[in-house]
């Protein structure tokens, strides 16, 4: 029985499973952008930032982006004298790389960009100092950087991103969110809020290190989640993970039945000679 229907069934089964995987893998884009004309976002997704940018780091050093973009990038975009919003995501952030397995400064960078011309470098070193020291991790200094610039560096950068904000009398107007950057500047992801779980961070971090060398458990994560651009978040794949178990099912079942039927012409012509 099982030899007739290997031979029947075999290329019925390599069928479904060619088919089950293409749907399976197939992409899901898309994403809301903001509908508010003065701030917000409109995410950038495959573009690149320009790497000529000029800043200056927490140590009054003068540095191009493409100086600190050899690794994927973890981007905030704040001004550093904001009472709200700005040190919440700072907050978020740095209990985030306090839970997270991922090296800061080895497998990822912490850019932190002042969107504000008037900050200055002795601000942006003391809002590094406050943040390294409050952390229960002890982060290389060049793994986080604090950077300012001039009006037109910033522009640049914060329309490369889409990143609209708009100054008022006490502040600015801005949205939330940190932004990943691949090695090559490109714009990989948005993760929005002041909070986040340490596997989001963390699976955003796998994704824009894509196209590089990376870790079996970095493509296993990413196969097995996936972005909710309605949620903002990365989400357990039931649907894929169920789809690429029965695709192995089936594979191994096939091989099963041809490994079955090799035996049994073996024993057949085994008691022919008998």
């Amino acid at each position: 029985m099982f030899p007739s229907l290997a031979k029947r069934g075999q290329g019925r089964f390599y069928i479904n499973f060619i088919v089950a995987f293409v749907l399976i893998s197939a992409p899901a884009y898309g994403g809301p952008q903001s509908a508010s004309p003065q701030t917000g976002i409109d995410e950038k997704l495959g573009q690149y930032v320009p790497l000529d940018l000029s800043f200056i780091d927490e140590e009054g050093k003068t540095v191009l982006l493409k100086e600190l973009v050899s690794r994927p990038i973890v981007l905030s975009l704040i001004y550093y004298r904001c009472s709200g919003a700005c040190p919440a995501l700072l907050s978020g952030l740095s209990d985030t790389l306090n839970a997270i397995d991922l090296a800061p400064g080895k497998d990822f960078t912490v850019l932190t960009v002042s969107f504000d011309e008037t900050d200055i470098p002795s601000t942006a070193a003391e809002t590094k100092r406050n943040y390294l020291a409050a952390m229960n991790r002890k982060l290389p200094e060049s793994s986080w950087k604090f950077l300012t610039g001039d009006s037109e560096n910033i522009r640049r950068l914060t329309d490369s991103v889409g990143f609209r904000f708009k100054r008022e009398k006490r502040g600015f107007l801005h949205p939330v969110s940190l932004i990943m950057l691949s090695p090559e500047g490109k714009v990989i992801r948005y993760l929005y809020g002041t909070s986040f779980l340490p596997r989001d961070l963390s699976m955003a971090i796998y994704e824009t290190s894509q196209g590089r060398p990376g870790k079996t458990v970095g493509t296993l994560l990413l196969y097995c989640f996936s972005y909710d651009p309605q949620g903002k978040k990365y989400v357990f794949n039931i649907l894929k993970v169920v789809g690429a178990a029965t695709i192995i099912f089936i594979i191994s079942f096939v091989i099963y039945l041809n490994l079955s039927n090799k035996a049994y012409q073996k024993k057949r012509m085994n008691d022919a000679g008998e």
